[in-house]
């Protein structure tokens, strides 16, 4: 791509190339630098081309294959069982190097991180997993069908599942958001159990999306994020086997703090994406303005700082992420039965998580706005899609209101107030 201000190609501009010192890895351990090694060139591969599907709103299909035919999706699986035993560290690192190529992607594999870690989680307390294990090491992944819109009470599930006389289940209903299951084998859904003769309560269905019952359409119509899948997936009648439900008690505990840790992570990278590509704009420009601070761009003092802005500010959302990551780590660490120890470090992770929610998402807002400081009106142009940075940004940080974290953490400090494990969304009384 040329354009009249610029003479470098952004896809030819590596981020290590562009930020340089800044660049250094949070993290370090011999696996990790191995895989960053690995699949430095694959997230390269899949950057090359993240403007045009953005451009074009053509979904990554070929691009998330990649990923399962690498072992992406089987990174947190343990070495034994076929995987390579990714901290969940790791994993994150890996994530912010996947957004800062393509946004998308990370989220897109969001509900299939969770579905590993429950996986792992429910392996360590004697429920044999190693069925699931085969299947991510298979480069199969999951989606996530948890939220519904509409009328569906606040304290409910439309989609109901219901159990039938040889034990199986049929699953019906509708959810939307249902992020990365257009690409998935699976989708991980959250729905009202009714059986005959027995309470009705709340379980998890792993329904295979390629049984004729289920249909997913890619019908997400927000204005970022374009590529997540995160339409509408449909049930009419699934088949689910009862070895595939579970009750949602029995979820691994820091799933919440996990759904915002994978957000914290795509919005560190669209930080690092956006910061690339305006170095590499402000590198190219040739124009400028007569009331300017210098005669090239390059050398203004006032785009020198404000690219030094957003550099900061990139720094230390990927630091906080990374510092977010090593709670998450602690309790997955606990062993079983150690209940009050585990429960006092998921307060730490949820309470982190909260704390950077707020922090990063202010951090990676304001730089992918003020970096539009650094150009003319020329760096609006649809063709350099520098808006996209913003917004998929803002469109990440919609899905959990920081506002709300915010008052979390408050509480917490000054009341000792615990956070929110499992929140829900849905219609209100009025």
């Amino acid at each position: 791509m040329t354009t009249t201000d610029t003479t470098t190609d952004l896809a030819a501009a590596s981020l290590a190339d562009v930020v340089r010192g800044l660049d250094r890895p949070t993290l370090r351990s011999p696996l990790l630098d191995e895989l960053r090694t690995s699949y430095g060139p694959i997230f390269a591969e899949i950057g090359d081309g993240a403007l045009q599907r953005e451009l074009d709103d053509v979904l990554p299909d070929l691009e998330v294959r990649r990923l399962k035919e690498t072992g992406f999706g089987a990174l947190r699986v343990p070495v034994e069982y076929g995987g390579r035993g990714a901290s969940i560290p790791d994993l994150t690192q890996l994530w912010i190097d996947l957004a800062a190529a393509d946004s998308n992607l990370p989220q897109a594999l969001r509900g299939h991180a969770a579905l590993v870690e429950d996986r792992l989680w429910q392996h360590a307390r004697g429920r044999d997993q190693r069925v699931w294990f085969d299947r991510f090491v298979n480069g199969e992944i999951a989606g996530n069908a948890w939220s519904e819109v509409g009328a569906t009470s606040i304290d409910t599930q439309s989609t109901l599942l219901a159990g039938q006389p040889d034990g199986s289940y049929r699953l019906t209903g509708s959810k939307f958001y249902t992020t990365g299951t257009v690409y998935a084998e699976w989708a991980d859904v959250y729905a009202r159990r009714e059986v005959p003769g027995a309470e009705t309560d709340f379980a998890i269905a792993l329904v295979d999306t390629r049984e004729p019952e289920v249909t997913v359409t890619d019908d997400w119509d927000g204005f970022g994020q374009r590529g997540t899948g995160s339409g509408t997936t449909t049930f009419d009648g699934a088949l689910v086997p009862t070895v595939n439900v579970s009750p949602f008690g029995d979820r691994f505990v820091y799933q919440t703090a996990l759904y915002q840790l994978n957000l914290l992570a795509v919005l560190a990278g669209i930080g690092k994406a956006a910061l690339r590509d305006f170095v590499v704009q402000v590198q190219g420009r040739e124009r400028n303005y007569s009331h300017a601070n210098a005669a090239r761009v390059r050398d203004d003092p006032q785009v020198l700082a404000r690219l030094g802005e957003a550099a900061s500010a990139v720094y230390v959302a990927e630091a906080a992420t990374i510092r977010t990551a090593t709670a998450l780590q602690e309790v997955a660490d606990l062993p079983p039965g150690a209940e009050a120890e585990i429960a006092a470090a998921n307060e730490v992770a949820e309470l982190e998580s909260s704390a950077a929610q707020v922090a990063v998402t202010d951090l990676v807002l304001t730089a992918t706005t003020n970096l539009f400081d650094t150009l003319g009106a020329s760096g609006t142009s649809r063709e350099r899609g520098l808006d996209r940075h913003w917004r998929n940004a803002r469109t990440v940080a919609s899905h959990n209101p920081r506002i709300l974290k915010a008052r979390v953490v408050g509480g917490h400090l000054v009341n000792g107030t615990p956070p929110p494990y499992a929140w829900a969304i849905g219609r209100t009384a009025r």
